[in-house]
């Protein structure tokens, strides 16, 4: 059972992508948003099982969702930096596909391969990056803001998510801090257990990380083993919405059984 279940996950349940749609109710969005289309990218993990024939499927996969903005929430390289000009090849051919372009942050596995080489591809390929940063999407009167906060394994090199700091970081729009008073904030996170820290100060996180367990023979036990059991799908919290993206790629054993990799379409209403 065990080997079979093993062959099934290399050959075919690795390879079995979906394109998930959730609607999320963001509080105070601009009548003019509403309908506003993310597509959520994470944990490509580019190196040995994932190259240019699975990104060429993610980039497909993009297209077809068909988003306004393309957001890429960490683990993009899995541990080897020389891959972050594939990776760079890969970003550059994305801001096509959304109008309002693409924004990624970092993830635990960008620190192991590099996350300055990581984070140097990505901007070198016209794409926004976000450490403890934030962007507007839209305008001050018709717009939402876009967080995006470091890995939570930074924190073991004197860094990590700084939600406020991001915060800080809003552009001043018509002489004041467009930020959180007025603006609904959509948060970037890779590991989903920072919702203990934001929920009830954003209106949305979106996270990766955990693969949705990865493989599931018959249970999942990552509910019972990550912080919160927050694994894979939607979770609320203090007012607070968390979409726990499954992941594109692979770690550890290239098989995934019971939690197919994903892209999020994640379409947002007033």
């Amino acid at each position: 059972i065990g080997g079979t279940s093993s062959l099934y996950g290399a050959l075919k349940g690795r390879y079995n992508y979906s394109v998930e749609e959730v609607a999320v109710k963001i509080p105070g969005l601009p009548r003019a948003l509403d309908g506003f289309s993310i597509a959520q990218l994470s944990d490509v993990h580019i190196g040995v099982f994932v190259g240019d024939a699975e990104l060429n499927i993610a980039h497909e996969l993009l297209r077809q969702a068909k988003p306004d903005l393309i957001v890429l929430t960490g683990d993009l390289l899995d541990n080897d930096p020389r891959l972050a000009g594939q990776l760079g090849r890969f970003v550059r051919r994305l801001p096509s596909l959304a109008r309002a372009g693409v924004v990624a942050i970092s993830g635990n596995h960008d620190y192991f391969a590099g996350v300055e080489e990581m984070a140097a591809a990505v901007t070198g390929a016209c794409a926004r990056m976000l450490r403890n940063d934030a962007t507007v999407v839209g305008s001050a009167d018709a717009g939402f803001a876009l967080l995006g906060v470091d890995d939570v394994w930074a924190r073991r090199e004197g860094g990590g998510p700084d939600l406020e700091r991001a915060v800080r970081s809003l552009p001043r729009l018509g002489g004041r801090v467009a930020p959180a008073a007025d603006l609904p904030r959509i948060l970037l996170c890779h590991n989903p257990s920072f919702f203990e820290e934001s929920a009830g100060r954003v209106a949305l996180q979106l996270s990766g990380h955990t693969h949705g367990g990865q493989v599931n023979l018959g249970l999942r036990p990552a509910d019972y083993i990550l912080p919160g059991g927050w694994v894979a799908g939607r979770y609320d919290l203090r007012g607070s919405a968390l979409y726990v993206n499954r992941g594109f790629g692979t770690v550890g054993p290239p098989a995934r059984i019971g939690a197919p990799p994903e892209v999020t379409r994640v379409i947002l209403t007033g």
